[in-house]
C-alpha cells in the first residue's frame, strides 16, 4: 500500500511539473497551493470518468527545416512535424493541450477549430480575442471539454499568418459503445488540405504591408503536406492513400488552406458526404466537394473501381479578376494488387476554377441528419435580426505604393483588434477597449452586388455586436461587389449555426424567407457566403464570452474583415463563464 501511495505522489508530482513549467514563480507558487488543497483538479470530475476521460498532449512549437518544391526553408512547426500531429479524442472528453513557445522571435497562439467551448472562451485562442499571445519561452495550457460533437475538426496558429504551418486534424469519435450513423467504414484517413510558399513568410507579410495590396500567391496546394507528383521534385514525397477492393474508406477533411477554396474529387470515384463541421449530415453521393478554409468534413470513399491507381485531386475555386494560386494538388489512392507503375489518371468530375454554379450547387445540397438522436435544433422564433454585409474596400494609406490599403469590411467596418484580449476586458470590465455599438444593418443602403457608391470607404474600429444571454439570432450575410465579387468563408467561434437559406443577389426580407428550410438544415462553423449572393443563418446566443466572427481567408481576417458577438453570463451557474486560469498569457 504504501509503495502505490508513493507512486501516486510520484506521480502528481510530475503532472504538477508539467503545468507548472514556464509559470510566472508568483502563479506557480499559487497554483500549486490552489491544487495541493484541492480547488484546482487537473483530472475531469470523478463522475464522469466513467463517460468519458482526460486526454494530455503537449505541443512544442519550434522552427523546422522542412524542404519542397526543390527548397528548403525553417518555418514555424508543433513538435518538428508538418502538418503538426493529428489529435484522437472521444466526445465528452476532457483536454488539456500544453502549448511551449520555443520560438526565439514570435509570438503564438493555438485555434481548436470548430469546438464549442462551453464556458471555455479562455481556451477558444485567437489572438486579441479571447487571449493576448503567448511570448518566446512561455506556455499556455488550453483547458475544454469537447460537448456535444463527433466528426473532423482541426486546430490552428491564429496570429500573424502562423497557420501556414502551424495546423493539424481533430478527430473527434464517437462515445465508447456509440455507432457511427451509417455502415462503419473499414479504415479512416485524414486529408489536410493547405498551401505552401517557396519564400518567407515574413517576406510575403512585409509586401503585403508595403503595397496595400493583396500577398504574393502561394506556390503550391498540398494534400497532408505534400504538393503532389504535378509539381515539380514532389514524384517521391507524394501522399498515397492504400484500399482493398470492396471496402469503404472515411477521408476526414479540413481545410487548412490559407487563401484557397478547393475542390476535391477522386478520379473514377464517388464519394458520400456524411459529415460537416463534427454534425452528422443525412449520407449525400456527390462527384466532388467543396473545402473552403476553414471547413471540415467526413466522406465515404467505396473502393468499386477496377484495380489500379487513381489521383485524388484538389484545385481552387477562384472568383473571376481574383489573382490566386491556379494549380492542382494530388494524392493517389492505390488498389492493393495495382501495378506499382501505372499512370493515374485525373478526375474527370472536379469543376473548372471559376466554376460558382457547382460551389454554390454542393452548398446548397447538404442537409443535417435531423434523426431522432441528432436532432436539427434549429431556432424557430427569432429575437435579434441582424444584417451583415461582407467585402473588401478601401482604407487611406499615405505610404502605401497603390495609394490606398484593401480592408474587410462587416457592414462597412473594418475590425481594429486592441492590445488587450477583448474577453478579458469583458471579463474585468475594462473601460475603452471596445463598444457594443456594431450596427445590425448596413449604414449604408445600396445594390450591394452591382456597381457601389464612388465615396464609399471603410471605417476602421473596434465595435462589438451585443447579444442578450439565450436570444435566438437570425444573421443575413451579404456579399458585396465594393472591390470585387468574392465567395466569402466565413467561420463564427464559440457556436455551431444552421445554414437555413441561400441565393443569388441582394436578399430580400419578404420573398426569400418563404424558401427557408427549417427542417433540417446543415448544422456548420463556416460557411462561403457566395459570390454575388448570401446565405442566411440561425443560432442560439447560449455560449457566454467573446466569440470572434471572421472571414477565414486570411489575408482578407488580417484586413479586418471580422468583428466580434459579446454574451453576457446567464442567471445560472451553469450558464456563467469560468474564471481566467492561472496561466492564462499576460497582455
Amino acid at each position: 500500500m504504501r509503495k502505490i501511495i508513493a507512486q501516486v505522489h510520484q506521480t502528481r508530482g510530475r503532472i504538477l511539473r508539467a503545468f507548472t513549467e514556464g509559470m510566472d514563480p508568483c502563479c506557480k507558487v499559487t497554483f500549486m497551493l490552489l491544487c495541493v488543497c484541492g480547488l484546482l483538479i487537473l483530472e475531469a470530475p470523478a463522475k464522469s470518468e466513467a463517460k468519458s476521460v482526460t486526454r494530455r498532449f503537449f505541443f512544442h512549437v519550434r522552427y523546422q527545416a522542412i524542404t519542397r518544391l526543390c527548397s528548403t526553408k525553417v518555418v514555424p512547426t508543433v513538435n518538428g512535424q508538418f502538418p503538426g500531429p493529428t489529435m484522437y479524442m472521444r466526445e465528452g472528453d476532457h483536454v488539456l493541450v500544453k502549448v511551449s513557445n520555443e520560438l526565439p522571435d514570435k509570438n503564438i497562439t493555438i485555434h481548436w477549430h470548430g469546438i464549442k467551448q462551453v464556458r471555455t472562451g479562455w481556451a477558444d485562442g485567437p489572438g486579441y480575442v479571447t487571449q493576448c499571445p503567448m511570448k518566446p519561452g512561455t506556455s499556455y495550457t488550453y483547458n475544454f471539454t469537447v460537448t456535444g460533437q463527433r466528426g473532423t475538426l482541426w486546430w490552428h496558429g491564429h496570429n500573424n499568418w502562423m497557420r501556414y504551418t502551424v495546423y493539424g486534424a481533430i478527430v473527434i469519435l464517437p462515445k465508447k459503445d456509440t455507432p457511427y450513423p451509417f455502415p462503419k467504414p473499414d479504415g479512416e484517413i485524414p486529408v489536410v488540405l493547405g498551401e505552401w510558399w517557396k519564400g518567407s513568410m515574413d517576406v510575403v507579410l512585409q509586401q503585403l504591408a508595403r503595397s496595400g495590396g493583396a500577398p504574393n500567391n502561394s506556390d503550391a496546394y498540398t494534400i497532408n503536406g505534400q504538393p503532389g507528383d504535378l509539381y515539380p521534385c514532389s514524384r517521391a514525397e507524394k501522399v498515397v492513400i492504400p484500399v482493398k477492393s470492396g471496402k469503404t474508406y472515411m477521408l476526414r477533411i479540413a481545410g487548412a488552406t490559407m487563401n484557397g477554396e478547393m475542390f476535391l474529387s477522386v478520379a473514377g470515384h464517388k464519394l458520400t458526404v456524411v459529415e460537416v463541421d463534427a454534425s452528422y449530415t443525412k449520407p449525400h453521393e456527390v462527384d466532388y466537394v467543396l473545402v473552403t478554409p476553414g471547413q471540415s468534413m467526413n466522406v465515404l470513399l467505396k473502393a468499386d473501381q477496377p484495380v489500379g491507381i487513381y489521383y485524388l485531386a484538389v484545385r481552387p475555386y477562384i472568383a473571376p479578376n481574383v489573382s490566386l494560386d491556379n494549380s492542382t494538388a494530388t494524392a493517389v489512392i492505390v488498389y492493393e494488387g495495382s501495378h506499382p507503375n501505372a499512370t493515374p489518371a485525373l478526375p474527370t468530375t472536379l469543376p473548372p476554377i471559376s466554376d460558382s454554379a457547382s460551389a454554390n450547387s454542393f452548398s446548397k445540397s447538404l442537409r443535417s441528419l435531423a434523426s431522432k438522436d441528432f436532432p436539427a435544433m434549429v431556432p424557430l422564433q427569432i429575437d435579434r435580426h441582424l444584417m451583415f454585409t461582407i467585402g473588401l474596400a478601401i482604407r487611406p494609406c499615405s505610404n502605401c505604393t497603390l495609394g490606398g490599403r484593401l480592408s474587410g469590411v462587416f457592414n462597412n467596418i473594418s475590425l481594429e483588434l486592441p492590445k488587450t484580449a477583448l474577453l478579458q476586458a469583458h471579463y474585468f470590465r475594462k473601460p475603452n477597449v471596445y463598444v457594443t455599438n456594431f450596427p445590425d444593418n448596413p449604414t449604408l443602403s445600396f445594390n450591394y452586388t452591382g456597381k457601389p457608391p464612388s465615396n464609399l470607404m471603410a471605417k476602421g474600429g473596434t465595435r462589438l455586436s451585443y447579444l442578450p444571454f439565450n436570444s435566438s439570432v437570425q444573421l443575413i450575410l451579404q456579399s458585396t461587389a465594393i472591390v470585387a465579387p468574392e465567395n466569402h468563408p466565413i467561420h463564427l467561434h464559440g457556436t455551431n449555426f444552421f445554414v437555413v437559406g441561400m441565393g443569388l443577389g441582394n436578399y430580400n426580407a419578404s420573398s426569400d424567407p418563404l424558401s427557408f428550410n427549417l427542417i433540417d438544415p446543415p448544422e456548420r462553423n463556416t460557411i462561403g457566403v457566395p459570390l454575388g449572393g448570401w446565405v442566411a443563418l440561425r443560432f442560439q446566443a447560449n455560449n457566454r464570452g467573446v466569440w470572434f466572427m471572421h472571414c477565414h481567408l486570411e489575408f482578407h481576417t488580417s484586413v479586418g474583415l471580422a468583428t466580434a458577438f459579446v454574451i453576457e453570463d446567464g442567471p445560472n451557474p451553469e450558464d456563467k463563464l469560468i474564471p481566467p486560469p492561472l496561466d492564462l498569457p499576460p497582455c
